[in-house]
């Protein structure tokens, strides 16, 4: 199994996944949507009362419901360091809570404005801050306030989609275009930069050429207006993969982290196999 890196952004990436199965890139396919595990609030404690300010008394209060606020704080972005963090479950505190499992978060504002997620100030290392600041909490009205706490820990997809790295995560076969030479000058052939929806071929010195391959959704229009001058063959040992991350991870790790679950995985079951 290889893999051809296409493109690899902060939040967005792209690869070839070479000599391998459908059952392969499916299980790679699960593993980057469900058991990539990262950060993500999960505690919420709301301040109870009147919140003063410069002498001035503001109400402990939103528009929103509570648990309405707290569904959006957990469904904010939080940065992921696998140095720094370990499952609550196999921390050495026991699951209690500490630095090397939970991250903990101030929101301290008073109306009126638009709460973000950029309010969340994450207490000790600075260098957690909320990398998406101008994500909408609540608005706030003239006399309310918001004092609350937050507590990150470490979860995968399976328990709840707030800790869910990456999305769009979608693969297709590789498509084999292949043209028919001394046909490429043909209208019937060249005709077919036309009909394709996906810009997948040009013309060059009145020929029909394959301008990029990847584009194509293997709707098999060009086959039928060029009456088999092209030739349409998907790859069922390549796939192409594409996807994102809310940026709580980077695309990479995303994909660094998929690779050693499943090669962990592979080994786990060939050890149970062998004893």
């Amino acid at each position: 199994m290889e893999i051809e890196i296409r493109e690899m952004e902060d939040t967005r990436g792209s690869f070839i996944l070479k000599n391998s199965s459908p059952a392969m890139a499916n299980a790679l396919r699960r593993t980057m949507l469900t058991d990539i595990p990262k950060m993500a609030i999960d505690k919420v404690e709301f301040h109870l009362g009147p919140i003063m300010v410069d002498d001035k008394e503001y109400e402990s209060v939103t528009p929103l419901f509570d648990e309405i606020v707290a569904h959006r704080l957990g469904m904010v972005p939080v940065p992921t360091d696998y140095d720094l963090f370990t499952f609550q479950k196999d921390c050495s505190c026991g699951g209690e809570g500490c630095p090397s499992c939970t991250i903990m978060y101030s929101l301290n504002k008073i109306g009126p404005c638009t709460v973000l997620s950029g309010d969340m100030v994450p207490l000790g290392n600075p260098d957690l801050a909320v990398k998406d600041q101008f994500i909408p909490i609540v608005e706030l009205t003239d006399g309310q306030a918001v004092l609350i706490y937050a507590t990150a820990v470490m979860g995968t997809a399976k328990e709840h989609v707030k800790w869910q790295a990456a999305f769009g995560v979608g693969y297709k076969y590789m498509p084999n275009v292949s043209i028919d030479e001394s046909r490429a000058g043909d209208p019937d052939t060249l005709d077919c930069m036309r009909v394709c929806p996906r810009g997948v071929f040009e013309v060059k010195n009145g020929k029909l050429k394959v301008r990029d391959v990847l584009n194509c959704g293997m709707c098999r229009e060009c086959e039928v207006v060029s009456h088999g001058a092209v030739r349409l063959d998907p790859d069922e040992t390549s796939f192409y993969f594409r996807y994102e991350t809310d940026g709580s991870l980077t695309a990479k790790q995303v994909l660094d982290k998929a690779m050693d679950i499943l090669s962990k995985q592979s080994s786990g079951m060939f050890s149970d196999l062998d004893e």
